[in-house]
């Protein structure tokens, strides 16, 4: 008689979802991580020398930022400012008479650029400036929060200029212990986002060049 006949079974497999929730659990802690990096990199102070360059870039959007720029101009940190981004609701007579520190005197030596919509728009009107005045550096006017993804577009369109940061600190924003303050971490999560997502565009543009190049 004949002996029954054994039968072997493969080893279960592993629902794919594990898998997908691994890898979800990895980009998630490294999302956390570069967050936190990130928001301990934006600046809590201005600390450096003054430094003159030939000229200023404010870009708007935010409290004392054009009247940082102004200053700088009025110190003759600059040759030129460039007000980035104004609405084209606002005229330079609007701004001459809301702004006190733009004076009559300056007002000849401030251009200002109703084109750009978003920080990418800067970059390129920022860039158009720099070219037609032969710059060849620059002072970047702007929040402290969004210095890092300005510095990272203006670089990506001007490389060969020197781009001196000079942070503003808005009242509202509070660095120290950040994530017990909804607006402030709302605003660094948002930050954050969108200088990953200009990261990977810029790297994804580069890599095109790249490949067309002969």
């Amino acid at each position: 008689m004949s002996e029954p006949k054994r039968f072997f079974f493969a080893k279960r497999r592993k629902p794919r979802w594990r898998g997908f929730a691994v890898a979800a659990a990895i980009l998630l802690a490294l999302w956390i991580g570069g967050l936190f990096t990130f928001a301990e990199d934006i600046p809590a102070e201005d600390d450096a020398p003054p430094r003159q360059t030939d000229g200023i870039v404010v870009l708007t959007g935010g409290a004392l930022r054009l009247e940082a720029g102004l200053e700088l101009l009025r110190d003759n940190r600059g040759q030129r400012l460039l007000v980035s981004g104004v609405n084209t609701g606002v005229t330079r007579e609007t701004l001459l008479q809301l702004q006190p520190a733009w004076s009559a005197a300056l007002n000849d030596r401030i251009d200002i650029d109703y084109a750009a919509s978003n920080t990418i728009g800067n970059a390129a009107e920022t860039a158009d400036w720099v070219t037609r005045n032969s710059f060849t550096s620059i002072q970047l006017v702007t929040a402290n929060y969004h210095m890092r993804r300005s510095l990272l577009e203006l670089s990506a369109a001007m490389p060969d200029i020197e781009i001196i940061p000079h942070p503003v600190f808005p009242s509202e924003f509070r660095a120290e212990a950040w994530w017990r303050w909804p607006g402030t971490a709302a605003l660094i999560f948002s930050e954050y986002n969108k200088f990953l997502m200009a990261r990977f565009r810029l790297f994804i543009a580069d890599q095109i060049r790249q490949s067309e190049a002969p």
